[in-house]
């Protein structure tokens, strides 16, 4: 079928989505590892608790990609796994600030990614889904451009609750910053709203032969027959995406040093906190968070470039 070209707000619409996805990413790369050491994690224990991030992209991108591309219903081909994901997602991020234990903490990271990745991956496909070819670059900038947003503004938000409005960046009594569970339970409306916006204002264009495509999802049905496939999709793919994987996998051995240990090593080694008590520590987590988002600004300016 040939795809109609959309107006400039169209895009935005069907964009409008990452910023929610991007919200509840960055308030988790920048808070996460403090959160558990506010619960009595040691340095040494942050790689283990942190396996839920790596393990759920691992496992439920590719399955939920697969799915995706097979799933035709009233609410179409993406959006199911966009509401779904949202609404796991809003529930996780409510509760994280909540815990009061690191088991409860490391546990609910498991859901919280895991939810994630089933709203983020179909919203991949979606820019080639319902874009011309030549307007796919626009559709790709737009995502750049509210994943930035999205990010640098969820980093910083703990810094900004504190500084601009007033709210308290101890404790209290807590196991967890009042500035910092006001930002997530923040982010679990900002988080669905978006993804909700995006559903409500785009429609998707059913296959070309639904009957035939029917036939096929039925003929593909079956664990095994899944997995084949995917495994198939890996052997048959292009060359430049083999390279893009390898630049992946050394680009992210650094990214994910960083997001475990940037904030609270900000917090002990810039601003000298002696423990997760100390008000220097809960200052040093929130100008990691600021870090963060200038990175993120910076992620956002040089897609453009590139």
């Amino acid at each position: 079928m040939q795809k109609p070209r959309l107006p400039f707000w169209q895009i935005v619409n069907m964009s409008i989505g990452f910023f929610g996805i991007q919200f509840g990413w960055s308030l988790q790369m920048s808070n996460m590892s403090a959160i558990y050491e506010y619960l009595g994690a040691k340095a040494d224990q942050l790689p283990l608790l942190w396996l839920a991030a790596p393990m759920t992209g691992l496992l439920v991108q590719p399955i939920i990609g697969h799915m995706s591309d097979h799933t035709w219903g009233f609410l179409g081909r993406r959006r199911p796994y966009f509401l779904s994901g949202a609404i796991l997602s809003s529930l996780a991020l409510f509760a994280m600030p909540n815990c009061s234990a690191l088991w409860m903490a490391a546990g609910l990271l498991w859901i919280l990614d895991a939810s994630i990745n089933i709203s983020m991956e179909p919203f991949r496909a979606f820019v080639a889904d319902m874009l011309p070819e030549d307007q796919r670059t626009t559709g790709f900038a737009m995502q750049s451009f509210f994943i930035g947003l999205g990010s640098s503004i969820a980093a910083a938000l703990p810094w900004m609750l504190h500084n601009w409005f007033g709210v308290a960046n101890d404790t209290g009594g807590h196991s967890i910053p009042l500035a910092v569970r006001i930002a997530f339970y923040a982010g679990a409306p900002v988080f669905l709203g978006a993804v909700l916006w995006t559903i409500f204002t785009t429609k998707e264009y059913p296959p070309d032969d639904l009957e035939e495509f029917l036939r096929m999802k039925q003929a593909n049905a079956g664990l095994l027959q899944n997995a084949n496939e995917i495994a198939g999709a890996v052997r048959a793919m292009p060359t430049t995406m083999r390279q893009l994987c390898v630049v992946q996998f050394a680009t992210w051995l650094g990214l994910f040093c960083m997001f475990l240990y940037f904030p609270p090593a900000v917090a002990r080694n810039v601003f000298g906190a002696p423990d997760t008590n100390s008000p220097l520590y809960a200052e040093g987590i929130e100008w990691g968070g600021n870090c963060l988002a200038f990175y993120s600004v910076v992620c956002f300016a040089f897609s453009f470039v590139l």
